[in-house]
């Protein structure tokens, strides 16, 4: 008898313990069933995430976005070697700068073909200034000829607004024709223009005093044939330009903006270098009080 209950005791203990494994086996496997789940919804997050930081990442490839990017050193500014003398004109030396030069500069633009001589002369390795008419930068498109002209690395000057003569004006008249155009020639480049030359070379005592409280230097020119009947075509004003008899050492060359000058612009550069002269920068040229 006693036998008998321990058996079925045993049997009672063994049959508890065999359903008490099969539940756990049955919510192991329930758990084992989550995985693939969480698994797929981990790689989902992952890729979502690469998706996400890759535009982040881009800028790695090429370096280390934190960091600032190295800014190249400001160019010095170019170190005064001339003036221009008053007195006929000329662009004279300072010290040991070369005396053998010449000067560019070209009235009326941008009229019609300023933009391609800039292209030409910087080409051609030569600086020259630009003297610019208000009457030419009234359209968008016109600013964006001078824009263009000064993003070339050439001067911009002042032609006054209204190319008037001066001295048929009243001072208020002056005044509003050149701070005018200098207001809005900075307002297109950024930069104030350096030089002031009056229309047909007039300038009246008050023109003279605008300029100076504008920081400008005046400047007219030694000689010019491009308005000048039997000069008006390429080969009659490249000849008279490079054998002039004003032709001599800081000669201020005067041209326009017509389409004949265009033609003509490189012949003229290669007969002056022929003859040896160097053309000036004109940001090299200073007013005469600083150098005092």
């Amino acid at each position: 008898m006693k036998r008998f209950l321990f058996i079925f005791c045993l049997l009672g203990i063994l049959t508890a313990c065999s359903s008490s494994v099969s539940q756990n086996n049955s919510e192991q496997g329930e758990k084992d069933q989550t995985k693939p789940d969480q698994t797929e919804m981990e790689v989902d997050l992952t890729e979502d995430d690469a998706a996400t930081t890759e535009p982040d990442d881009e800028p790695s490839k090429n370096g280390d976005s934190s960091e600032e990017t190295e800014q190249p050193p400001a160019e010095a500014e170019p170190k005064p070697q001339y003036v221009v003398n008053p007195a006929n004109w000329t662009i004279e030396p300072i010290d040991a700068a070369n005396d053998k030069v010449v000067l560019l500069t070209f009235d009326d633009a941008p009229d019609e073909h300023a933009v391609e001589m800039a292209q030409l002369l910087k080409q051609l390795g030569v600086k020259a200034i630009f003297f610019v008419n208000g009457h030419f930068i009234d359209t968008e498109e016109e600013q964006q000829k001078l824009r263009s002209i000064h993003e070339l690395g050439f001067s911009i000057g002042n032609h006054t607004y209204n190319h008037a003569l001066l001295r048929d004006l009243t001072e208020e008249e002056q005044r509003e024709d050149i701070v005018k155009l200098n207001e809005l020639i900075e307002n297109i480049t950024g930069e104030k223009p350096q030089f002031f030359r009056a229309p047909h070379g007039v300038n009246t005592d008050y023109s003279y005093q605008v300029a100076e409280e504008e920081g400008m230097i005046v400047m007219n020119w030694t000689y010019g044939y491009d308005w000048v009947d039997g000069y008006l075509e390429k080969e009659a004003l490249t000849d008279i330009m490079v054998n002039s008899p004003y032709l001599n050492n800081g000669a201020n060359l005067l041209m326009h903006d017509r389409s004949w000058t265009f033609e003509a612009l490189e012949g003229i550069v290669e007969g002056l270098r022929n003859k040896g002269y160097e053309f000036v920068d004109p940001a090299t040229i200073t007013k005469i009080e600083k150098i005092k």
